[in-house]
């Protein structure tokens, strides 16, 4: 693997207004291309490739599962035993072990996949979307609105990850990867009334690093939404209109 760095998605508040100005549709910038879920078909499955760091193989395991054509795949990368000396130490995020918590599963010795059904949710959608580079972050956004009935007084999770996708072959893998980069995890609380000019929404907007090493051009989100059982309830993942 190559020598990427995670880093983290902190910053000064003038990079941050900076980063998040990439997601303002105004500015000769912005023509160049536009970035959502806007016009994709939602995914129906959630496939998740977890890889422990120490695992010098896994990354071209020819028996990693393949993503069928209603999933949305990503790949996580655990931080392994043997520290910076792992061979995709690289690459490993600290939020996969957050992420298999999440999912009550234990970090497994080499790979493990967990796929999730993506529930029908009906009467909102589910949008992500991100700007372009700046000198490395990237803002990004996720939005479910309307807020669904089935939220209504309860807590749910959205998780945004920033992404970097990797054509099959790349590094020797067997199919096609989503490598996530940096993640956001936010609870949206509707157990509490809307005050006087709230919208009836989930939203959440940030700015996230690059690691260093990532091919920007490469770089997209993808996001989910889990209610109070764990179920996924909603997905997406943005693509890049062609530069006009």
């Amino acid at each position: 693997m190559k020598p990427f760095v995670h880093r983290s998605s902190a910053l000064a508040f003038t990079s941050l207004m900076l980063a998040m100005a990439a997601l303002a549709p105004a500015g000769p910038a912005w023509a160049q291309s536009s970035c959502s879920s806007d016009g994709q078909s939602p995914p129906l499955v959630l496939l998740e490739r977890f890889i422990n760091a120490d695992c010098d193989t896994c990354w071209a395991d020819p028996a990693t599962p393949n993503a069928a054509a209603n999933a949305l795949a990503i790949d996580w990368v655990l931080p392994g035993s043997k520290g910076e000396d792992a061979p995709l130490s690289a690459v490993a995020a600290r939020e996969s072990l957050d992420r298999l918590t999440a999912l009550r599963q234990s970090p497994p010795a080499q790979i493990v996949a967990h796929t999730s059904l993506v529930s029908a949710l009906k009467g909102a959608t589910l949008r992500v979307a991100h700007g372009l580079p700046l000198s490395g972050y990237l803002g990004a956004s996720i939005e479910l609105k309307p807020v669904p009935a089935a939220a209504k007084g309860r807590q749910w999770t959205a998780w945004l990850a920033l992404v970097e996708t990797l054509p099959a072959g790349a590094e020797n893998s067997p199919v096609e990867r989503n490598l996530i980069r940096n993640v956001l995890q936010a609870n949206w609380d509707a157990r509490k009334p809307l005050s006087k000019g709230e919208q009836n929404r989930f939203f959440d907007q940030r700015s996230m690093s690059i690691a260093e090493g990532a091919n920007p051009e490469r770089m997209r989100v993808v996001g989910w939404v889990e209610n109070e059982k764990g179920q996924v309830v909603a997905a997406a993942q943005s693509r890049c209109a062609p530069e006009k």
